[in-house]
């Protein structure tokens, strides 16, 4: 098949319509605000329908609207529009309607930043809205990626009635990659049984409704979609697993900072460090699902820069994680966006302070990175954190060997010998 090299946001976009998205509704923001401009040029050529709505909040709810007929309908917005959009994801969840929301992320909280960020995770998993529901999430990491799941996430929005959501970032939706298309759907889901589209006193009324003012009966509708989300979690969780079949550490990672990960991995293979990396490419791995592939002996570690995160963390069972991975420490070749708001947006760097509140947060040792070299050593060694990680002060190094020494002395100067143990396991 022919191959194109396109911007991530207007490769989504182009995915969509061959998906047979038929409305787009949409309002611009950056670094998204492409996606909407290609489907101002292509929908209506396409036999579809382009309307940049007043607000994002016209615009969910259009989406909504467009979804109660049948047809395939998506918006698309960056972090803050993605707020705005989530009473309407709600009303979407509770009156069972599939559609697409893309969140091509930036920095927050607030306005934040324009630039690349992933901290929109913990509201696309947990708290997309008001009530008790979930939605589809998947998290590609390339453009590539980013086209395959657009078909998946209509497909399976249609299949189980439930919004679905691309969790993309702010450097997916600017890079270009080359990418092959699928060939156009010529044959949709037939969703006669519910669509309100019309029956010609052939047939009862289909009502789309998210109002229950019976409490047993909303009781019972909301109780059938957990039983759905269950199925979801059994049949459709996924995650792409590099070298992790004879690995001792894993690290896990979704979107454009598994791209990292992965070089990481390849590059302690080399030096022959069974160090491995597990991509998220779905609404995350469970981390009980990556100790039940990888086994009791491997360690498995998880990112969380932000107490909120690692409070949620902490509610994991015994066992499933042995650490925590905190950061960025300062700005770096692998850490750039430190400069304008950290991985969490935040607007900062963490500081000896903020890493002692994530200690004391922590029921995991907590081990820091990102920028980190050997001059940080006495400020770590006299933190809370139980470790350091590194990539670019020993892998940029032009003695790769000196520089670890080095780093080592220095900590073992302030800290000694003392040993931090790993979490306690389920036997």
């Amino acid at each position: 098949m022919e191959r194109s090299l396109m911007k991530g946001n207007e490769a989504l976009a182009e995915a969509a319509i061959r998906a047979g998205c038929k409305c787009f509704f949409g309002y611009p923001i950056t670094p998204q605000t492409e996606l909407s401009a290609y489907m101002a040029k292509r929908m209506e050529k396409s036999g579809g329908v382009f309307l940049q709505a007043e607000s994002e909040i016209a615009a969910i709810n259009m989406v909504l609207g467009a979804a109660s007929t049948g047809v395939r309908a998506m918006t698309s917005s960056s972090s803050p529009g993605v707020s705005l959009k989530a009473e309407g994801i709600s009303y979407m969840a509770g009156s069972d309607l599939p559609g697409l929301i893309i969140n091509v992320q930036r920095g927050g909280p607030g306005l934040g930043s324009i630039q690349p960020a992933q901290s929109d995770y913990n509201q696309a998993t947990h708290a997309m809205g008001h009530g008790d529901f979930h939605i589809l999430v998947y998290a590609p990491c390339s453009v590539q990626e980013m086209v395959d799941t657009v078909t998946l996430a209509f497909d399976k929005a249609d299949q189980y009635r439930m919004p679905a959501m691309i969790l993309a970032d702010g450097l997916l939706g600017q890079m270009m990659e080359p990418v092959t298309f699928p060939e156009p759907r010529t044959t949709l889901p037939d969703k006669s049984d519910w669509a309100a589209n019309g029956h010609g006193n052939k047939r009862e009324h289909h009502i789309i409704n998210s109002l229950y003012l019976d409490a047993p009966l909303l009781e019972a509708k909301v109780q059938e979609r957990f039983k759905r989300y269950a199925i979801i979690e059994e049949t459709e969780t996924d995650a792409e697993l590099y070298c992790c079949d004879d690995a001792e550490i894993v690290v896990t990672a979704y979107g454009a900072s598994a791209r990292v990960s992965k070089s990481a991995v390849t590059a302690a293979r080399r030096k022959g460090i069974k160090v491995d990396g597990v991509h998220i490419g779905q609404s995350d791995m469970e981390p009980r699902e990556a100790r039940a592939l990888l086994g009791d002996e491997a360690i498995v570690g998880l990112s969380a820069e932000t107490e909120s995160l690692v409070r949620l963390i902490n509610e994991l069972p015994d066992g499933c994680i042995d650490y925590i991975g905190a950061g960025p420490l300062h700005v770096s070749t692998t850490k750039p966006e430190a400069s304008v708001g950290g991985n969490d947006g935040s607007g900062h760097t963490l500081d000896e302070e903020q890493i002692n509140a994530i200690c004391a947060a922590s029921e995991f040792p907590v081990v820091v990175g990102g920028g980190v070299h050997a001059d940080d050593m006495e400020m770590l060694a006299r933190s809370k954190a139980a470790g350091w990680f590194v990539v670019s002060a020993i892998a940029g190094a032009d003695d790769p060997e000196a520089a670890t020494r080095e780093m080592v002395t220095r900590w073992k100067a302030v800290r000694g010998d003392a040993k931090h143990g790993y979490a306690p396991r389920v036997k």
